[in-house]
């Protein structure tokens, strides 16, 4: 029986976490043999991220009530005649509204505990967590129509040890820096203020070796915490590599990748640290205490707890060399056997499956 066609939707034209995951799942659809199909807003990162070979239509969706980007999809749906129609995150969702009871399914998917205004519409609904997947049972959709299919990681690209020492010159890292490395955007939900108070509170030095914080990522946050990097005295220590297109040089210097996220719903930096095979600290979490268990793929440390996080930054900067490769080899067991492009690529298959078979 041939695979599900599906239609892929999304708005905006920067690279965040749901649309990195967008970019990643119709590529891999497409690899897959899968009949796949995007609309995305023309000239954007999204826009460019996308396989050549994958059917491509635009639409500016500006609002809801875009009726040129409604009639837009609409054309792409005639098209293309996908079985399935995927919108990610609500500007996509409220814009797309389709008859129910027949094809093309609408199936929203959803990365956070979203309102739900903006998606009831839809015909079902998959969350990347089992906790939003609850979420949306909880607020009364219908069970049948709700599923829970997890992220995966794109493919590590291991750096040579020469790039990585050329990284460090041209960012002015001490070549013998024990590097703590946190990636993502400079946003009051990433936790980054408490992250920079936990590293004010660590040694400058252990075991003779200069203790370095790498922070990876722009966002509204960057002045206020330049200031408070400052004011704690550890600007000297710091790094400020900005927004990077390619993390993995990122990862892979790590000696920790810390995830200090006050709400996090996922936490794709922690699939990819596991894929980049990085030792994590984490928050607790809504998403990586779903991911992690604690000592065994990770070390977890209490929400908004500097005093804590710093305690468990030691602990793992301190861990014997064995413990410390069990642990990164778990993330990478676990990342392998649940959170893989195959298995997540043919979740989505069977499920796409499972919703065509309910209809009339």
């Amino acid at each position: 029986m041939p695979d599900p066609r599906s239609l892929h939707i999304i708005g905006g034209v920067a690279l965040g976490g749901a649309e990195r995951f967008f970019i990643r799942l119709v590529n891999a659809l497409h690899r897959h043999g899968a009949p796949v199909a995007v609309v995305t807003t023309a000239g954007g990162e999204i826009a460019a991220a996308i396989d050549p070979g994958i059917p491509h239509y635009h639409a500016p969706q500006w609002s809801t009530w875009d009726f040129y980007s409604r009639w837009k999809i609409h054309r792409a749906i005639r098209a293309f005649k996908p079985d399935i129609v995927q919108t990610y995150m609500g500007r996509a969702t409220r814009i797309v509204h389709l008859p129910r009871g027949g094809r093309p399914v609408h199936a929203a998917r959803l990365g956070g505990y979203y309102n739900l205004k903006g998606y009831r519409h839809a015909h079902a609904w998959v969350a990347n967590t089992k906790g939003i997947e609850n979420y949306l049972l909880e607020a009364g959709l219908p069970a049948e129509q709700v599923s829970h299919i997890g992220n995966f990681a794109g493919q590590a690209n291991p750096v040579s040890p020469d790039a990585l020492t050329t990284l460090r010159e041209q960012f002015r890292i001490p070549a013998n820096a024990r590097c703590l490395v946190g990636i993502g955007r400079l946003h009051v939900n990433k936790g980054w203020a408490d992250l920079l108070e936990a590293f004010s509170r660590l040694p400058a030095e252990l075991d003779s070796r200069p203790l370095w914080l790498v922070m990876v990522g722009d966002g509204p946050l960057s002045g206020s915490l330049h200031a408070q990097a400052e004011q704690l005295g550890i600007a000297s220590r710091l790094c400020w590599a900005g927004w990077q297109k390619h993390p993995d040089p990122w990862y892979q210097l790590a000696d920790i990748l810390v995830c200090a996220s006050r709400h996090e719903p996922l936490g794709n930096v922690i699939l990819e640290a596991w894929a980049n095979r990085a030792l994590i600290v984490s928050t607790r979490s809504d998403g990586p205490s779903e991911l992690i268990a604690d000592g065994v793929e990770g070390l977890l440390t209490p929400v908004g707890d500097p005093s804590a996080m710093r305690e468990n930054l030691l602990k793992a900067l301190q861990l014997p060399a064995p413990q410390r490769q069990s642990i990164i080899d778990a993330g990478q067991d676990k990342l392998n056997l649940h959170f893989s492009e195959e298995a997540i690529v043919r979740q989505y298959l069977d499920w796409y499956a499972t919703l065509l078979s309910r209809l009339p």
